[in-house]
C-alpha cells in the first residue's frame, strides 16, 4: 500500500531501523535516531543496489516519487543511477564557483575578516555570474579575458588586475587538487591595461591642516562621522580600523586602544596610545554609542558600522575635492609632518603599524616604542590643537 503524508508523520523511531515501503522500490528509512531518508532499491545487471534520494521532510513524498521515477528512467537507458549521481556531484564540485569558495574557505583564516569578505564579494559580483557554473578545467583564456575586459570597461583597471590575480590563485588551487591542468588567468599577464598607482590625496601643509581640522569640528552631519574623522586625524589609523572599532578595545583609564590582529591589515595586534584630545572625543562618543558594541554604528542598525564611503562623503560635503584630501590622507599627513619635525622614523612607522617583515619579531615587539609613541601622540594632538587655534586667529 502506498505511503501517505499522515502515515509518515505518525511514524516514531524504534530501537531498530524501520523501512516504510511506498512501491516500485521506493521506501522511507527511519533510523533509531529519528532521521528519515528516502531510498530506492533497484537491480543493475542482476545486482541489488541502493540509492539515497534525500532526507525527509526536506524531500517530500511527492518529490521523492519524482526522483525515483527519474532514477528508473536512467536505469531504463542502461545507466546506473548511483554512478550518474556521483558523476553529477563531481561536476558540481568542479565548477569554478565551487573551487573558488573552497579556496577562499581555506585561505580566509590568514586574512582579516574585512579583507576576506572583500575578496569573496569581488568574485560574487564580477566572476561567478559569468563562469561560476562552468567546469574549472574548461574555462579558456579568451573567455576569462572577456570578463576582465568588462571590468576594465567600467574604468576599474586596478580591480581588473586584482581579480585576475585572485583567479590565478584559484586556478592554481584547482591544479593542486587535480581539477584543472593549467592556470588560465596566468596566460593573461600583459593583456590588461596597467593600473597607474597615484599617491593618496593628503593635506600636508600645516597652514592648511588647521583649516581642515576646523572644518571637521564644524561638521553638521552625523555626529558619529564627525568623531570618526577627528579620530582619524588624532590616531592616523587606517579608516577601516577606526570605522570598525569596538568599545571593548578602548581603555580610557590607561589611554590605550588595543586593536586585535583579526582587524589589522598585517594580522598583528596593534596598541594605539591615546592623547588627552583622543580620550575627550571618545568620551563624547561613548555617551552616544557606548551601550553598543560598535564605536561608530551606522544610522540603520547599531550592529552595522558606518559604510566605508562615509568619511570620504563627509570630506566632499565639507568642500575638500578628490585630489585634495581622502580618508587615508590623514596617515600621510601625520607621517609627513612628524618626519619633518624630526621624530624617529622607527617610532612613526610603528605607530602606522608598518611592522617588520619578520613576522615573529613583529609579534613579540608589538608594544615596541610604546613610551616614545605615547609622548609623540600627545605632542601630535597638541600640535593639531595649535594649528586650529592659529587658523582661527587668522580670521
Amino acid at each position: 500500500m502506498p505511503l501517505t503524508n499522515t502515515a509518515i508523520r505518525a511514524v516514531r523511531p524504534a530501537e531498530k531501523p524501520q523501512k516504510l515501503f511506498d512501491g516500485n522500490g521506493l521506501f522511507l528509512f527511519v533510523a533509531p535516531s529519528g532521521l528519515k531518508s528516502w531510498r530506492l532499491k533497484y537491480y543493475y545487471h542482476g545486482t541489488e543496489k541502493l540509492l539515497t534520494l534525500g532526507q525527509y521532510p526536506l524531500l517530500s513524498l511527492r518529490e521523492a516519487r519524482e526522483k525515483a521515477a527519474d532514477a528508473k528512467k536512467t536505469l531504463g537507458s542502461g545507466a546506473d543511477p548511483s554512478t550518474e549521481k556521483k558523476i553529477q556531484a563531481q561536476k558540481t564540485q568542479n565548477t569554478f564557483e565551487a573551487v573558488a569558495r573552497e579556496w577562499h574557505d581555506k585561505r580566509k583564516s590568514a586574512w582579516t575578516e574585512c579583507y576576506g569578505d572583500d575578496v569573496l564579494e569581488r568574485l560574487v559580483s564580477n566572476i561567478f555570474p559569468f563562469i561560476g557554473s562552468r567546469p574549472v578545467h574548461e574555462i579558456t583564456p579568451p573567455e576569462m579575458l572577456g570578463i576582465l575586459r568588462k571590468i576594465e570597461g567600467r574604468g576599474a583597471h586596478y580591480q581588473a588586475n586584482r581579480i585576475r590575480e585572485t583567479c590565478s590563485l584559484i586556478f592554481r588551487y584547482a591544479i593542486a587538487t587535480g581539477r584543472a591542468e593549467r592556470d588560465t588567468a596566468a596566460d593573461l599577464r600583459g593583456a590588461l591595461q596597467t593600473h597607474v598607482t597615484t599617491a593618496r590625496a593628503a593635506i600636508t601643509d600645516p597652514n592648511e591642516v588647521g583649516g581642515l581640522l576646523r572644518a571637521i569640528d564644524a561638521y553638521t552631519g552625523h555626529f558619529v562621522t564627525k568623531c570618526g574623522l577627528q579620530l582619524l586625524a588624532l590616531t592616523f589609523l587606517h579608516p577601516g580600523e577606526v570605522r570598525l572599532g569596538e568599545w571593548a578595545e578602548i581603555d580610557l583609564d590607561e589611554k590605550l586602544w588595543r586593536i586585535p590582529a583579526k582587524r589589522m591589515k598585517m594580522r598583528q595586534d596593534h596598541l594605539v596610545p591615546l592623547s588627552s584630545q583622543s580620550c575627550a572625543v571618545l568620551a563624547e562618543l561613548q555617551a552616544l554609542t557606548g551601550n553598543g558594541r560598535l564605536m561608530l554604528p551606522g544610522l540603520r542598525s547599531p550592529e552595522c558600522a558606518i559604510s566605508d564611503a562615509t568619511f570620504i562623503a563627509a570630506l566632499r560635503r565639507m568642500g575638500f575635492e578628490q585630489d585634495e584630501m581622502c580618508a587615508h590622507g590623514f596617515r600621510s599627513m601625520a607621517s609627513t609632518i612628524l618626519n619633518e619635525q624630526g621624530y624617529s622614523a622607527d617610532v612613526i612607522e610603528k605607530q602606522l603599524a608598518h611592522n617588520p617583515r619578520d613576522r615573529i619579531r613583529g609579534i613579540y615587539n608589538r608594544a615596541e616604542y610604546l613610551p616614545e609613541r605615547r609622548k609623540m601622540m600627545q605632542e601630535w594632538a597638541d600640535y593639531l590643537s595649535s594649528l586650529k587655534e592659529k587658523s582661527e586667529r587668522k580670521e
